[in-house]
């Protein structure tokens, strides 16, 4: 009866504070790390979709109006979106710089340059958080678990030392129970592994594209088929025409 009593519910029952508390780090950090992949996983999917969608009307726009009146009408809800607002928004900024701040003296291929950099590192700092904590959880899960076994252990061989009975069933049993700690360390560890390595991997994919993109984006903003001195005026010419047939 007694080797039946034992298992994950009576090792619960037996646990004292210490093994409690890591019990309670490990439920945390299996809920965390799921609430990120979950999560994760849904907007990477989405924004997919959404990125094929906006890159193949940029691809087949006839110019950069009708790509503002696009995001405009649909929203920036992804990434190539995202980087090619803030182009027109530094387009924008520069035709209403009035040279009373210092970035004011900036050119308009200045101005250009320095809002696609700070998209892209917008977009690589969204990407990556979260990502911190999964590698965290892959890396310290196994021995936070493995620190329950150790503790489970060592309160299983007092309470064998004080009881004087040194026999096989009165170690396996004990023992088999405080390496439960050890299995849920795994378990919380393994998810969180793999979760990481999949987003970092479509992390590096995807802002390799989104770099490629910012290049071209510069170029259709900054050159397009025209001189370097003319484009940026064409540029803003098709802004002040968007924003004046907005109001």
């Amino acid at each position: 009866m007694e080797a039946e009593s034992l298992g994950f519910a009576h090792f619960i029952a037996q646990a004292d504070g210490v093994a409690r508390a890591i019990l309670i780090i490990m439920a945390l950090m299996s809920v965390v790390s799921w609430t990120i992949i979950v999560s994760k996983g849904l907007l990477y999917g989405v924004e997919r979709r959404r990125s094929l969608h906006f890159l193949r009307f940029f691809w087949e726009a006839p110019n950069l109006a009708a790509i503002q009146a696009h995001l405009k009408a649909g929203g920036v809800n992804e990434p190539f979106s995202h980087m090619i607002h803030h182009g027109f928004k530094a387009m924008e900024q520069f035709a209403r710089k009035d040279g009373s701040r210092m970035v004011d003296s900036s050119n308009a291929d200045e101005f250009l340059t320095r809002s696609l950099r700070q998209a892209y590192e917008q977009e690589t700092m969204r990407r990556e958080s979260g990502l911190t904590f999964l590698a965290s959880v892959g890396s310290s899960a196994p021995f936070i678990g493995l620190l329950g076994t150790v503790w489970g252990i060592y309160h299983a061989l007092l309470a064998i030392g004080i009881s004087g009975q040194g026999t096989l069933d009165k170690v396996a049993g004990p023992v088999g129970e405080a390496l439960i700690m050890t299995a849920l360390g795994l378990t919380v560890a393994i998810p969180a592994v793999l979760a990481y390595n999949t987003f970092a991997r479509q992390n590096r994919v995807v802002l390799a594209r989104l770099d490629g993109f910012a290049h071209d984006v510069f170029v259709f903003m900054s050159t397009g088929n025209s001189s370097r001195e003319e484009a940026p005026q064409q540029v803003l010419r098709a802004v002040n025409l968007q924003t004046a047939g907005a109001q």
